[in-house]
């Protein structure tokens, strides 16, 4: 049996639901409003490069007063309806899911047989309500959700360079081979009439030294026919929508608004889900999801939490080929490093025993991914605690050497927020050349931070807080499988648009060649 789509088992729950949101809408609309009064700093040149425009203070003091006079008028309804809305909450499953059909069927991955390639992007996109948005100095929520799905989509269908090879071609194709999955569903394909790939070229100059085994780039666009994608930070309704418009057509499955609201399962009120968000090209086979109980601070009004997702890749004689999905986006301020610790170790919990909970006898496990923003680094000493956690004796980071030592050409994922829009780094093919020299790194990415009785926080001179990870590890079954890492990128694809650099990860898969009797 497939997954359910809607997060309500009963219509008529959903339909509840759904006029509890619409009657709260004006009070989160003026809320919204008001804090979003406040300018990014691309809203600050702009104003200044106008000849006739009214000073920002003067249109704050015209439109302040009248957008809190009309939230304070629109709050004792709100808080009627919050009467119906929270109950609700207890009958919601913590996710959605959506489920795009398509013609094409699986072809069948038989083992012993050739190796197969997949491809993980995980990125924080920064999708919150413009005026939560702004403290991170982004704005225009619902645009640059329009252009990061454009983004995403491009890449979706873009045909694999012939010189990468591999086992799929840039034209859908449809096979006679048995479908499989909970949803009966097709595979992934690459689209039709797809454009020309942007070109990626590896990182120069200082990034040589320390060369890595496998390719390593700084990539001006994201990798062609991803095959999953990883998102953090989308937390706004309408913004999610967007996604789902776009990349429906390229993903067949999409794990969305997942997470909890009201008080339902964890320790505070919850206003805003997780902003975790999930696309497949492949069938999900089961999904679950665990919120952190131990947010404090601002993190407490959102559901953060740990989204695990079984996929099937396909099937050799008889047996499942699956693969796991983690993704999660742990607590933010610098300084809760115990919080933070904590998380990861129920983190690893909850997938340990997600897989235990859905695994077949005689699955065969393609790929286990640990993914998200991690909010720490490898290089700032206040993230010790977290450097050292058991996750990394269980998972592989293909970035890093170990507690505290990244590998040399190992890149920050973090946007310092002050020169985000300098002409250095406003375009992604200016920010991938200014970020493969190290004076570029450092003026433009987030250093690490050490905390100091004297100074609070001071900024360290390095490459940059690499928060963003994709982890992975092998599994051992019936068939013994070897996994290779064949590509790593930074992608500054979102140059502006977050302030996150998205990374991502290409794995080979393929059986263990047995020696001959």
């Amino acid at each position: 049996m497939g997954l359910r789509e809607s997060p309500y088992a009963s219509r008529f729950v959903r339909g509840l639901d759904t006029v509890a949101n619409e009657l709260l809408y004006p009070s989160y609309w003026l809320l919204n409003q008001i804090l979003a009064l406040q300018q990014t700093t691309v809203e600050k040149q702009e104003l200044r490069s106008r000849t006739y425009s009214p000073p920002h203070t003067l249109a704050v003091l015209v439109k302040g007063p009248l957008l809190l006079l009309l939230f304070l008028l629109s709050v004792p309804l709100s808080l009627l309806v919050l009467l119906l809305w929270l109950p609700l909450q207890t009958a919601r499953r913590p996710f959605a899911y959506l489920h795009t059909p398509s013609r094409a069927s699986p072809e069948e991955w038989v083992l012993p047989g050739q190796g197969k390639a997949f491809r993980f992007v995980s990125a924080n996109i920064c999708l919150l309500p413009d005026g939560l948005a702004k403290f991170s100095n982004l704005a225009r929520t619902q645009w640059r959700a329009a252009h990061i799905a454009q983004a995403l989509v491009q890449a979706a269908r873009s045909a694999i360079p012939p010189h990468e090879g591999g086992d799929r071609g840039g034209t859908c194709r449809v096979s006679k081979g048995r479908k499989y999955g909970a949803t009966e569903s097709s595979p992934p394909r690459a689209c039709q009439n797809s454009p020309p790939a942007t070109e990626v070229v590896a990182a120069e100059g200082p990034r040589q030294e320390g060369k890595a085994s496998f390719p390593l780039e700084i990539t001006a666009s994201f990798p062609p026919d991803v095959d999953f994608l990883c998102l953090q930070e989308v937390f706004d309704q309408e913004a999610a929508q967007r996604l789902l418009r776009l990349l429906s057509p390229c993903f067949e499955h999409i794990i969305y608004d997942v997470g909890i609201y009201g008080l339902l399962g964890c320790s505070s009120l919850k206003l805003l889900n997780s902003g975790l968000f999930l696309a497949s090209r492949h069938p999900v086979r089961a999904v679950q999801y665990h919120c952190y109980p131990n947010a404090t601070g601002e993190d407490a009004l959102s559901a953060k939490g740990l989204l695990s997702v079984q996929v099937q890749v396909g099937a050799s004689q008889g047996q499942r080929i699956v693969g796991y999905l983690n993704s999660t986006h742990l607590h933010a301020p610098e300084t809760d490093s115990q919080v933070r610790c904590n998380q990861l170790t129920m983190a690893v919990q909850w997938a340990v025993r997600f897989q235990e909970a859905h695994a077949e006898p005689g699955d065969i496990v393609a790929f286990d991914i640990f993914c998200g923003d991690l909010n720490f680094d490898n290089c700032s000493p206040d993230d010790k605690t977290e450097q050292a956690h058991e996750l990394f004796s269980l998972y592989t980071d293909p970035c890093r050497v170990g507690p505290g030592q990244d590998k040399p050409w190992a890149l920050g994922t973090l946007m310092n927020p002050l020169t985000m829009y300098d002409e250095a780094v406003a375009t992604p093919e200016t920010m991938k050349r200014t970020l493969e020299h190290s004076e570029g790194r450092q003026k433009y990415l987030a250093g690490p931070i050490q905390t100091t009785p004297c100074s609070g926080l001071s900024a360290i001179p390095s490459e940059g807080r690499r928060i963003d990870y994709i982890l992975y590890r092998e599994h051992r079954g019936p068939a013994e499988l070897k996994t290779v890492v064949e590509r790593v990128s930074f992608i500054t694809h979102l140059a502006t648009f977050s302030d996150h650099v998205p990374v991502g990860l290409q794995l080979r898969v393929a059986p263990v060649a047995q020696p001959e009797a």
